[in-house]
């Protein structure tokens, strides 16, 4: 899969450049945009989904996050969700737990679950399902 667009969520700046490496390491023909902030890519993706131009194919999505969270993000989106089908939303956060597992997992927008770090695998895994079939 490759000239998609990325967008890493994570205030972290060091997950940020771990997630971008890994990433440019084995799909080197994407587009990765980071966001420190769910306001900053809330609005940006506002502006994308109106104007149909732009969109990311892959959202990568931290939970704990200052203000808004990525459950906030995800409430939010959902408000947009007819003009922005066609992306693909996988949360990566360091403090798994049970819970946040099972809502990711029955979340319909949410394609997936990873741990931080994320690994070559995970990388391979998000791409090989964003795959057109």
């Amino acid at each position: 899969m490759e000239g998609n667009t990325i967008w890493i969520i994570d205030d972290d700046m060091v997950s940020q450049f771990a997630m971008v490496y890994k990433i440019e390491q084995s799909y080197p023909n994407n587009r990765v945009v980071g966001f420190y902030t769910v306001e900053e890519a809330l609005t940006m993706i506002k502006e994308c989904a109106e104007t149909q131009n732009g969109l990311p194919n892959i959202i990568l999505l931290d939970l704990v996050l200052p203000e808004m969270n990525g459950w906030h993000f995800l409430s939010e989106l959902g408000k947009l969700r007819g003009h922005i089908n066609s992306v693909d939303i996988y949360i990566v956060s360091a403090f798994s737990n049970k819970t946040d597992r099972k809502l990711a997992k029955e979340h319909p927008m949410v394609r997936d679950y990873f741990e931080k770090p994320i690994n070559k695998g995970s990388v391979d895994k998000i791409f090989k399902r964003g795959k057109k079939e």
